[in-house]
């Protein structure tokens, strides 16, 4: 007899449908899985056969085969084995042969039955409502997950004796439903982390504000104590809140990665990375035989830090530069190729030296050889592509000894969003949602120049060497300004004070 159980299997973050299909016939026992599975589906024979038995139910003496349709992509993970066994049972006549039809299965048995969660929930559930599939069986862990798809009917199970029960109408069981408007409600994981708590540093504040309102990358340089990773640790509360198709996209990444915990089902603040300066390429860009998201991807429509900037391999920091401009990274491997998005906003943060301390008086004892190398760890193309590079001195005794608070970070907040409204209705047409996202023919149109800041710009270009991705950068972070003030044109104050976030180009860069 022959059945039929839907399921489904991961593509990067996205899913797509697969049937399981069980056909048993007579002949010498036998338990084949076919339809390129990988190891860990292959192994589901026992934990299936074992199962099955464990919950009080008779396994077939017959020839069992499993194929799993479509035959021609690589099948992974632990998933398939609570939709193999439906189907074995289905087949054997123990549940009704159509009870599960428009049903979606995905889950991984214990040898005594139970169900364990598995990675990719949501992708999966989403992928099956778009196939019309309105219904799913899913690991009692990975209920919450599940529930975020709108439209979907989440039946949560702990066992496979309960799906039995269920559908042999021995037991009910209601869908599982979650409160958005609660996961969404303001958490406490940023409440210690407030730009009210940094002592001094306007200037990099400044530029942190600017950067969170156009979407721009930025460079914290300055002396071990500065407060540059302070400052960093804080830039996401001045980032405007997610958007629900925001979260779902990140969620997702985090559910194919096997980072979500239950608790957390939504992914409701922006992400914040921060990978060791011994991070691989590979790593951070993701890859692995069956490729996973890496750090970028992780960091998707968040912030990346990457603190001691020169200390990261040069090969990691160079494999960056495509997914900075396109917000995704492709990686090709023997199983396939996949495209991970990677739409992120760096922090970055260095010492000006080897010793940190240059400028810094008898402190600085390296050679200007030495400083050179240090500096050219990382690359003219990468830092054409970072758009805010600031100085950061180190704090002094008055700045420190001062109680009275600083703006913070709610405050600012507010014209970062106020701004962010500007872009958001300014390119409604284009497809973009920042300034930083503009490309060269959108920066000539929304970004005019006057005859004075013509004049101006043109005297910086020829002086300060700039590049032509330098050039483009300056007049996005100037549109940026303009809309911090509520101006539609660029003035010569805005791209005065964008300047001097280039000027360290000359300054350190030997």
């Amino acid at each position: 007899m022959l059945s039929i159980i839907h399921s489904a299997a991961l593509l990067g973050i996205d899913a797509y449908a697969v049937n399981v299909e069980v056909d048993l016939s007579s002949g010498l026992p036998a338990f084949d899985i076919v339809g390129l599975p990988d190891s860990a589906v292959k192994e589901s024979r026992e934990r299936v056969r074992t199962a099955i038995k464990n919950t009080g139910l008779s396994f077939p003496t017959k020839r069992i085969t499993v194929n799993l349709a479509p035959a021609d992509t690589k099948k992974e993970g632990a998933s398939f084995d609570l939709p193999i066994a439906a189907g074995i049972l289905t087949a054997m006549g123990t549940l009704p042969t159509d009870a599960l039809d428009g049903y979606l299965l995905a889950g991984e048995l214990s040898l005594d039955g139970s169900l364990r969660p598995v990675n990719g929930i949501l992708p999966m559930v989403y992928g099956a409502l778009q196939d019309g599939i309105t219904k799913c069986f899913v690991p009692y862990e990975n209920a919450e997950e599940a529930a975020l798809v709108e439209g979907m009917e989440v039946y949560p199970l702990h066992s496979l004796r309960q799906l039995v029960a269920i559908l042999q109408n021995q037991e009910t069981l209601q869908p599982y439903h979650v409160d958005l408007d609660n996961l969404f409600a303001d958490d406490k994981e940023w409440e210690s982390l407030d730009f009210s708590h940094v002592k001094g540093q306007e200037n990099a504040k400044r530029a942190m504000e600017l950067a969170a309102a156009g979407g721009h990358n930025i460079l914290l340089i300055g002396p071990p104590g500065s407060g540059k990773t302070m400052l960093a640790k804080r830039f996401p509360t001045i980032l405007p809140d997610l958007t629900f198709a925001e979260s779902i996209e990140i969620t997702k990444i985090y559910s194919v990665a096997g980072l979500l915990q239950n608790k957390n089902a939504l992914i409701h603040h922006r992400p914040f990375r921060s990978p060791h300066h011994t991070i691989s390429a590979s790593a951070l860009t993701g890859g692995g035989r069956i490729p996973k998201p890496g750090e970028i991807s992780l960091a998707h429509n968040g912030v990346l830090f990457l603190d001691e900037l020169p200390e990261f391999q040069r090969s990691a920091l160079e494999v960056m530069r495509q997914p900075m401009e396109d917000g995704k990274v492709t990686i090709a491997r023997v199983s396939g190729t996949l495209t991970f998005p990677s739409d992120f906003m760096l922090v970055a943060a260095m010492n000006p030296c080897p010793c940190g301390y240059l400028g810094s008086g008898d402190k600085c004892h390296c050679t200007v050889n030495e400083i050179a190398k240090y500096q050219s760890k990382i690359s003219g193309p990468l830092l054409d592509r970072i758009d805010l590079m600031v100085e950061m001195p180190a704090v002094g005794y008055e700045d420190l000894q001062n109680s009275t608070p600083g703006e913070s970070s709610a405050e600012i907040k507010k014209r970062v969003v106020k701004a962010h409204e500007i872009q958001l209705q300014r390119y409604k047409k284009e497809g973009i949602f920042f300034n930083a996202q503009l490309n060269a023919a959108q920066v000539e149109k929304y970004c005019p120049l006057g005859e004075a800041e013509q004049k101006l710009l043109k005297a910086a270009f020829s002086s300060m060497d700039l590049s032509a991705r330098a050039y483009h950068k300056i007049l996005k972070v100037a549109r940026t300004a303009a809309d911090l003030d509520g101006r539609e044109e660029i003035t010569v104050r805005h791209l005065a004070e964008v300047l001097q976030y280039r000027s360290l180009d000359r300054k350190y860069m030997i």
